[in-house]
């Protein structure tokens, strides 16, 4: 197993997650949509690609389509075919259907695949188009995992342009009618996104356009999960760790999102090495983690959680959930009086003022920033507490004083 920051794994550095893996692999033998989601850095591509590489170790053949940069449907309709492209088997199914489509097979080799396939695509035809790549697919001598990955993303980006909810809605009916109308349950469809897809749907009233998928969501690794992972890795990289250090960074980071148990182990293992050392020490774990997670070398990875509020929420609305993370982070929970002050704040400035705070807080819970308890909500992550109030500590008036002054 080796250490791994910043990428997905499979394989022998794919590590725990076997009972997540049982069930979405039990889900896709018997024919059945997910809807896989879970915060970011939990490992949802990870996961993905592992059932994708077991299963076509027995046969399968496992598709995947990242549409995280896409912008419209003809774009997500060229990346399922990018992800296609390498099966010739099933791209000969493809071209048979098209004249136009079987030339651009013939003209160009993968790379430039997408980019030709893609202007091939308009409005008014990519709905044909992607049927044949359905139909392609479930036509295909071995059954079919297609994976599609920040499909939200590419919603609510298409939700900002011009007819932005018909075309959502044009999307999600098209995918769901695609699917349905096939018989022998292949393709088998996992819809991946770390932000909510249920959110979206649910706020401009088509959850039903979603309602044959079966939702699962990927939770953080347990404690115990957590230190034996890092002792993994110490052990693989001749890393002498003193006793304790691997609980004491568990609990400073407070959940073990696998890509901050992974990051902060990297960043021990290199500040012992800046030191010539190949020993860590409990005295260096609160230091590592104030210098390095919180620091400046951490803040590229924590900013994306932010950026990703963008991608969730309009510009209104994210406002509204960065004033509820600084409250949650400096106050330490977001509660009743906080939520009725930022609603009274916000009442000259947005209509309906109530259900934008609660559509922010759906999705804070939703993608895992926040969690309910009695007394209002807190971070799950003390990562994400610290480095949100690091931000805000000396900026932040408590939205119940606020109130009061007013």
């Amino acid at each position: 197993m080796k250490p791994a920051t910043g990428r997905w794994v499979s394989g022998a550095d794919f590590f725990d997650r076997e009972t997540e893996l049982g069930i979405l692999e039990t889900r896709a033998r018997e024919g059945n949509h997910t809807l896989l989601t879970g915060q970011r850095r939990m490992g949802k591509t990870s996961i993905a690609r592992e059932l994708g590489r077991r299963l076509a170790g027995d046969g399968w053949t496992a598709l995947f389509a990242d549409v995280e940069d896409a912008t419209c449907a003809e774009d997500a309709i060229a990346e399922i075919a990018r992800a296609v492209r390498p099966v010739r088997s099933i791209l000969a199914r493809v071209a048979s259907g098209a004249t136009r489509v079987r030339d651009t097979v013939e003209e160009v080799g993968t790379r430039d695949f997408r980019v030709k396939f893609r202007a091939r695509l308009t409005p008014g035809n990519w709905h044909r188009h992607g049927d044949g790549l359905i139909r392609a697919c479930a036509g295909h001598k071995r059954p079919v995992l297609l994976v599609i990955d920040e499909l939200p993303i590419l919603l609510t980006r298409m939700l900002r342009e011009e007819a932005g909810a018909r075309r959502v809605d044009e999307f999600l009916s098209w995918l769901r009618r695609a699917l349905q109308g096939l018989e022998g349950g292949s393709p088998v469809v996992i819809l991946s996104g770390s932000i909510g897809l249920m959110p979206l749907v649910t706020r401009f009233g088509i959850p039903d356009r979603v309602n044959y998928l079966d939702p699962f969501r990927l939770g953080p690794w347990s404690r115990d999960v957590s230190i034996a992972c890092f002792e993994r890795l110490a052990a693989r990289c001749d890393l002498q760790v003193e006793d304790g250090v691997a609980e004491a960074a568990y609990d400073a980071l407070g959940i073990g999102i696998p890509h901050h148990v992974q990051s902060f182990f990297a960043r021990l293992r290199e500040a012992a090495a800046m030191q010539g050392r190949d020993r860590v020490t409990m005295a260096e774990v609160g230091e590592v983690y104030r210098t390095g997670l919180l620091g400046p070398s951490g803040q590229s990875d924590l900013l994306h959680y932010e950026t990703r509020l963008a991608d969730a929420l309009d510009d209104a609305s994210r406002r509204i959930a960065m004033e509820i993370l600084a409250e949650a982070a400096v106050q330490g929970v977001f509660g009743a009086d906080a939520r009725r002050a930022l609603e009274q704040s916000y009442a000259p400035l947005v209509r309906d003022a109530p259900a934008r705070v609660a559509e922010a807080l759906d999705v804070l819970e939703h993608d895992g920033y926040l969690e309910p308890g009695a007394d209002g909500y807190r971070f799950p992550s003390r990562l994400l507490k610290d480095w949100w109030a690091a931000r805000f500590h000396d900026h932040h008036v408590p939205l119940a004083d606020r109130g009061a002054a007013r």
